[in-house]
């Protein structure tokens, strides 16, 4: 099984799009935050996010494995779980000193509690080691670690994708469907569990993967089918028209009872097979509606979110840290409207230029003289070093 060759634009767009949707989600009260998907469906963009880093880290290793053998893709792959360790534990500390000093100064200890650091201002030696082991994770940082699992366990799961896919596909179902029947979970600090179950979400990460290594190819004839887009179309509408009872209350009288007991309650923590279904649906429409040679991709339009795309990494870590900045400027300037519209804008505009400037410096790097360094297939979450 061979993955698609070249570059596909349009997993850089959306994986774009839900990183600017992912940072104004994380803002608190924001109004321009009811304009994302999570408000007009079950699922949100963090499905978004997971499936297309497990279809980039298939792309990006598959190849490799396939040519250099399982041993040296392997190596690759955790040493990009390391560096996004790494990333991980950089940004734990910086966020903490953002909220720390903001907090401290302005004598406003509910920055603490509302971002989940209060274990570490009562116990930082303890909370440090818990947060290196994963377990302590302060608001807004849940997506990082669950990657970093999602690769740890991927070089076996790429292996078997590349001679029994189907077998490969079906082992996590089975464990997907084994984790909700037995409850499984990874403990957090200082109680609880992971906010993204591992052993459930991995199910999104490896349909992504299977995807990307020929799945999407021999799914075509269905997926973009009359019938089954007409499905889609229905069932998008159905999760639409659910989400609006849970903002205007008069309409929940029209929910038959039974099918509320049916449908509820909707859990992202294990990731539900109404989200899972919903995110599908999203990603049927958008295949049938956007083909890959789509010429929007290709106009400056299409810039931002693409150029954000390609460095997903830098540039989620910069939402995190944006998006209490945002939060801040809110609490302590003005909860205005015009405010809230400006930080968020301010937000998307500096990720933007960020991602433009490690852009411009690859392209710059990749041209000096004597550079040995050849062109990364994907620069995103799952490493360009393939």
């Amino acid at each position: 099984m061979h993955a698609p060759t070249g570059r596909d634009l349009r997993l850089d767009f959306f994986r774009g799009i839900a990183l600017w949707l992912i940072f104004l989600d994380h803002i608190p009260s924001n109004l321009v935050a009811w304009g994302t998907i999570r408000n007009y469906g079950f699922s949100d963009a963090t499905e978004i996010f997971v499936f297309v880093s497990g279809y980039t880290a298939a792309f990006v290793y598959g190849k490799e494995m396939r040519e250099r053998g399982f041993m040296i893709a392997g190596a690759h792959i955790l040493r990009r779980a390391w560096q996004i360790y790494v990333a991980h534990v950089f940004l734990f500390a910086i966020y903490l000193a953002e909220i720390s000093y903001v907090a401290t100064s302005f004598e406003n200890p509910l920055y603490a509690e509302e971002m989940n650091i209060l274990d570490f201002l009562k116990q930082p030696d303890v909370t440090i080691v818990q947060a290196l082991l994963l377990k302590f994770k302060p608001s807004n940082m849940d997506v990082l670690p669950l990657y970093i699992i999602l690769l740890l366990l991927f070089p076996p799961i790429l292996w078997l994708l590349q001679f029994r896919s189907s077998l490969a596909l079906g082992a996590s179902v089975l464990l997907y469907v084994l984790t909700w029947h037995f409850n499984w979970n990874m403990p957090s600090y200082p109680s609880g569990h992971w906010y993204f179950n591992p052993f459930a979400w991995q199910l999104l990460f490896v349909f992504g993967a299977w995807c990307a290594l020929g799945g999407a190819q021999r799914l075509s004839r269905v997926s973009q089918s009359p019938v089954t887009v007409s499905i889609a179309a229905a069932y998008l509408l159905f999760a639409f028209v659910i989400s609006l009872t849970w903002y205007l209350p008069g309409m929940s009288q029209y929910v038959p009872h039974w099918l509320e007991e049916l449908i509820y309650p909707i859990d992202k923590v294990n990731l539900d097979v109404l989200r899972f279904a919903h995110f599908l649906a999203l990603a049927v429409l958008t295949v049938r509606f956007v083909p890959r040679d789509w010429p929007l991709l290709k106009s400056w339009w299409a810039w931002p979110p693409i150029v954000c795309g390609q460095h997903s990494l830098e540039i989620f870590c910069l939402g995190v840290f944006l998006s209490f900045a945002a939060h801040f400027a809110m609490v302590e300037v003005s909860s205005a409207v015009w405010v809230q519209f400006v930080a968020s804008g301010v937000g998307i505009v500096v990720m933007v230029a960020v991602a433009g400037l490690l852009g411009w410096y690859k392209r710059a790097e990749e041209r000096s003289p004597g550079s040995r360094r050849r062109k990364a297939p994907d620069a995103d979450l799952a490493g360009g070093e393939a």
